[in-house]
């Protein structure tokens, strides 16, 4: 019976910390019938989706965001060297899109100059930036591709943290394998956070114990630490990188982040805040 009540608790918790969640996530692939099925998903959860839009799609998806504005947010999926760059934040913009990721794929760091004019006018509509950060798939071996995981490491998201500090920045998969930096960039940036989503929670299922190392400075009272009554996982922030339509990556990536802040010992609070509570308190102020 003590067996059968601890498990009812547990599985209670986790339905309390997924209550209101925020996938900050999730790629469009092109059909209506993901849309659909994703909702669903979103229902289960009282959740919101952050879909991440190519410009091709603005139009179909504008259309289905304002039939559900309580579970999906629009994100303008550009591409930080095409010339049309700005143009295309503003026509995202003004078809209701609060961000624009996810980026990946530039042909200079994130933080170049040249990029700053595109991240001048996010931050002027108080849009949430989503980069990928760290290794990058190559699915297409045999064809060439000026792509380089150098220029997307978590550490180029430092100077843009802090050159337009009023914009809120979320790094994908926490740099991976970059964890180090990442922790620590986010740590100092209040407008930085970053998503587990991708292969870390998979590799590293055997060590869940290597964050607590990362995420350390809970409760630190120093002058070399942010002073903060938070936790220190609270910045990370749930995304499931659901992409090519497979949905149940969103359930996976679920069960992954709960059972690693569970071995971390990461309080209901605090995954509260993590599942969702952090990301729409941001969209509440913007």
């Amino acid at each position: 019976m003590p067996v059968i009540l601890g498990l009812s608790a547990a599985a209670l918790q986790a339905q309390t910390a997924a209550r209101g969640m925020v996938d900050v996530h999730v790629h469009y692939n092109g059909q209506k019938s993901f849309l659909e099925q994703m909702l669903a998903r979103l229902d289960k959860h009282d959740g919101m989706a952050f879909l991440l839009t190519p410009p091709q799609n603005l139009d179909e998806v504008a259309a289905f965001l304002k039939e559900h504005p309580q579970r999906f947010t629009g994100f303008g999926s550009i591409r930080l060297d095409d010339p049309d760059a700005v143009a295309q934040v503003d026509r995202f913009q003004k078809a209701g899109f609060r961000g624009l990721g996810e980026m990946s794929g530039p042909l200079k760091n994130y933080d170049d100059k040249s990029y700053w004019p595109i991240y001048e006018r996010a931050q002027q509509y108080g849009m949430i930036l989503l980069f990928h950060t760290g290794i990058v798939m190559r699915p297409n071996p045999e064809t060439p591709s000026d792509i380089s995981v150098d220029r997307m490491r978590p550490t180029t998201l430092d100077n843009i943290a802090r050159q337009f500090p009023k914009l809120t920045i979320i790094g994908a998969h926490l740099g991976n394998p970059d964890y180090a930096w990442a922790a620590e960039i986010a740590r100092w940036n209040p407008n930085i956070y970053f998503d587990l989503s991708g292969s870390t929670l998979i590799k590293l299922q055997e060590n869940y114990q290597i964050f607590k190392s990362l995420f350390w400075w809970s409760s630190i009272v120093s002058p070399h630490t942010p002073k903060s009554s938070a936790s220190a996982f609270e910045k990370i922030v749930f995304g499931s990188d659901v992409f090519g339509g497979e949905i149940e990556e969103f359930d996976r990536e679920i069960d992954r982040y709960k059972k690693m802040l569970d071995s971390c010992g990461v309080s209901p609070q605090a995954q509260a805040n993590i599942f969702g509570g952090t990301m729409r308190k941001i969209l509440a102020k913007q």
